[in-house]
């Protein structure tokens, strides 16, 4: 489940139309199912939205040992994150999902006072404290133009926990790092360069979306003479699954760690794109043998560390997505593979419609008709399952008992007889507004 601060900022992003499809998050629909953290200990995170500028989060954590934190969040635009027992349920969590088609970004309308442009830059704003570690962390993100957004993020750690030793040769015992990004979007192509001050660390990452972008269907196709036809058309190949492919690169380098990294990779989607919210919500029909299954294939390659990984995720009904993944390192010859599985639970529930409205001016032969019941699909929780050949087994569910949000999960080692429970955790989580 996503923590508040980081629900926040997907909102932030939705509302100032942002898109966080980049090469960072090339992965996201398989690691989603795969890569869910288990709860550690017993955990409580309590957030407010006083106003619809200002946020605050607070979270404790009573065992295993007893510590906390607390956030303030504020943004330049108005920000509705509703309440934990009003939001659905599937935007509050990592998923799977099957993305729409990529597009431009668009700005804000200008605003002008006399003569002058007077609409200022959407911001946010983020800090939280630690206690009793004093671990301090803020993030400022900036839209510097319809295409282009900065970030800016800072964590210091002045004291651990426990006996620290002496520092050598007159080093400092705090650790500290500061971390500048920028992201540029043009629709098409996706890029982002990132640098870390403690390292000395400067990336690079590309993302290159094929076929056409949302709202060029039909202009495209009217450049083009009858008869001819585009090679990224997304046409479906023989038998197979019509999509759309994605591919992308980083490169890494850090001149005082004397080190260096680059990586590769390529996703595969399929068509259509989102389905409605509406239909996902409630009334997603089942698949059938002439449709296709949603789909995400990723595969990456580093050619440094000699790392490859590939990941195949489906939802093979309207409840259930499956996903497994490969990785083998070429130069030590190990392997890993992984299977995960997404399961929504759902519960029936009668909505009564309103009674059709009979307009009396019109010389109809009609009778109001009654109110008319109907079943929906209201999602109550969600299971995640997922096993190695590591012997590790992970399980969690998440779900919404009236209004706190609970997430409770088991970590085990099979391959351990003497320890095969490595983790239990519970989490409760509830947030309101006053919006």
């Amino acid at each position: 489940m996503y923590p508040f601060a980081a629900y926040v900022l997907r909102k932030y992003h939705e509302l100032t139309g942002w898109n966080e499809d980049f090469y960072s998050k090339l992965t996201r629909s398989s690691t989603a199912i795969l890569d869910f953290d288990v709860p550690h200990g017993v955990n409580f995170a309590i957030s407010k939205s006083p106003t619809p500028l200002f946020k605050t989060t607070y979270t404790l954590q009573a065992l295993p040992t007893l510590h906390g934190s607390l956030g303030y969040i504020f943004t330049s635009c108005p920000l509705d994150v509703g309440g934990s027992h009003t939001v659905p349920f599937e935007e509050l969590l990592s998923r799977f999902k099957i993305y729409g088609a990529p597009k431009r970004p668009e700005g804000k309308e200008e605003e002008y006072l006399a003569g002058q442009r007077v609409d200022t830059k959407d911001y946010l704003l983020y800090g939280r404290l630690y206690v009793p570690a004093s671990r301090i962390e803020a993030l400022y993100s900036v839209r510097l133009s319809p295409t282009l957004q900065g970030t800016i993020a800072a964590i210091t750690e002045p004291g651990r926990f426990g006996p620290r030793p002496p520092p050598r040769y007159g080093a400092t015992t705090s650790r500290s790092n500061l971390l500048f990004g920028l992201e540029h979007d043009i629709g098409r192509w996706c890029t982002e360069y990132s640098y870390s001050a403690e390292d000395g660390m400067w990336g690079a990452r590309l993302l290159h979306h094929f076929g056409r972008l949302a709202g060029e269907a039909g202009s495209e196709k009217r450049e083009l003479g009858e008869g001819e036809k585009r090679v990224d058309e997304e046409d479906p190949m023989p038998g197979g699954l019509r999509g759309r492919f994605s591919a992308g690169a980083e490169v890494y380098f850090s001149a005082k760690e004397k080190s260096a990294g680059v990586s590769t990779g390529v996703r595969f989607t399929t068509l259509p794109d989102a389905t409605p919210p509406s239909v996902t919500q409630n009334h997603a029909p089942a698949l059938t043998s002439s449709s296709q299954p949603p789909t995400t294939i990723t595969a990456t390659f580093n050619p440094i560390v000699g790392q490859f990984s590939g990941a195949y995720a489906a939802r093979v009904s309207r409840d259930l997505t499956l996903c497994s993944r490969y990785d083998f390192n070429m130069y030590s010859y190990e392997s890993d593979w992984t299977m995960g599985a997404e399961w929504w639970m759902r519960r029936s529930k009668a909505r009564q419609l309103a009674p059709v409205q009979v307009d009396n001016e019109l010389p109809v032969m009609a009778l109001p008709s009654p109110a008319v019941e109907v079943e929906e699909d209201e999602i109550q929780g969600v299971v995640k399952a997922r096993i190695g050949t590591d012997a590790s087994v992970s399980l969690m569910w998440e779900g919404r008992l009236r209004n706190t949000l609970i997430s409770l999960g088991v970590l085990s080692n099979l391959a351990s007889p003497a320890k095969p429970i490595v983790n239990i955790g519970v989490e409760l989580a509830y947030f309101s507004s006053d919006e």
